[in-house]
């Protein structure tokens, strides 16, 4: 039976590949670890996946000598390190060792592949989110008209999450809310699924929440690349309570907000939303008081009025001040007043009262 010797079957990989692979080249892949070592090297576990599955890993190697270089020219052009779940183009030199087998020493990565394959990413998330209708969905829910009872996704320690909170107890108006707090991954590859399961237990909670709060300071554009996640957006979407986002800069505007029932740019921004809310509420009842007290007034001076033209009635018809006028009163000799001169005949006795008194009188005839 011919064989041939491990050794030697290497030695022909390696002879091959390399006989293969004289000069770097450029392979585009995605970073599924990433291993700094104490001693400055940089140790990476790269594959490549379709359709949801892995076809091809290696692993890579950034030697202490490039590795300072590289990743600092990559940290200022992408704006953070590299790291796991995002796609890289690497210059590589290809090797094979008789004893560890396959490695891509990295010499080069280009920072703006990775930005503008997470670009991509984004555009091919809200395509798929706009055919499968989800783009607008939270956009049709009602939210609370006071939204009191608050269930915040956040880091805990996140100074985001802090100014919300201080911003949102200091409020001039003395409104108090309900602030639950549910602990989240807030970056890199694990944040997608991390904000998933916040949502999820929000929903299952026994507590009833009037609005799901996503919020994060600010960072680079690749930290802040998780909230572009097709998953997480999907969530967010679909969740029955409405969810607010406040992620990153003033520049960032990030699938997650793009799904949202409202977003805003800063966690403080969140705060003075609510807060908002309720002073509106509170000017509007206010307005309503105001309009009460001035109808109350309005009728009581028109009751006055009524008063008044009563009184000036009773006033005209009593007779001192039919006399006062300068008028006067007859009367017969039972005290009936007269109002017509018939059955007045010659001797009849009447009585002609002035202001300032009265005389008696008897008929000599009537014209």
């Amino acid at each position: 039976m011919d064989y041939i010797d491990l050794y030697e079957l290497q030695t022909c990989f390696k002879d091959a590949l390399e006989e293969a692979f004289p000069q770097r080249v450029w392979v585009r892949a995605e970073v599924s670890s990433v291993q700094v070592k104490s001693n400055g090297h940089c140790y990476l576990d790269l594959s490549q996946s379709e359709d949801g599955r892995v076809v091809a890993k290696a692993k890579a190697v950034i030697w202490r000598s490039r590795y300072l270089p590289v990743s600092a020219y990559f940290r200022e052009a992408a704006g953070g390190d590299i790291s796991a779940g995002m796609q890289i183009l690497a210059r590589v030199q290809v090797s094979f060792s008789e004893l560890y087998g396959l490695t891509l020493t990295i010499d080069e990565v280009e920072p703006q592949f990775t930005l503008g394959a997470a670009e991509l990413e984004k555009r091919r998330t809200i395509e798929k989110l706009t055919a499968d209708g989800l783009m607008d969905r939270q956009k049709r829910l009602s939210p609370s008209l006071l939204p009191y009872r608050l269930a915040v996704i956040s880091a805990r320690d996140a100074a985001g999450f802090g100014d919300f909170c201080r911003h949102l107890d200091e409020n001039p108006y003395g409104f108090r809310f309900s602030v639950t707090l549910f602990e989240a991954t807030m970056q890199g590859v694990e944040a997608p699924a991390s904000v998933v399961d916040a949502i999820d237990r929000i929903q299952a909670c026994s507590e009833t929440y009037d609005a799901v709060l996503i919020m994060r300071g600010g960072g680079s554009a690749l930290d802040l690349a998780c909230f572009d996640d097709y998953g997480m957006a999907f969530a967010i979407a679909t969740c029955a309570i409405p969810v607010y986002t406040a992620i990153g800069h003033d520049r960032d505007y990030h699938v997650a907000d793009m799904v949202a029932h409202s977003f805003v740019k800063t966690p403080t921004a969140l705060s003075d939303l609510f807060i908002s809310a309720f002073a509106a509420e509170d000017e509007r009842i206010s307005s309503y008081g105001t309009r009460l007290k001035l109808a109350f007034l309005s009728k009581l001076a028109d009751m006055s009025s009524r008063l008044d033209m009563l009184a000036s009635r009773i006033r005209s018809a009593d007779p001192r001040a039919v006399l006062a006028r300068g008028y006067t009163l007859v009367t017969d000799d039972r005290g009936v007043v007269l109002k017509s001169a018939a059955g007045l005949g010659k001797g009849s006795r009447i009585e002609v009262l002035f202001e300032d008194g009265k005389i008696e009188a008897t008929v000599d005839g009537r014209i």
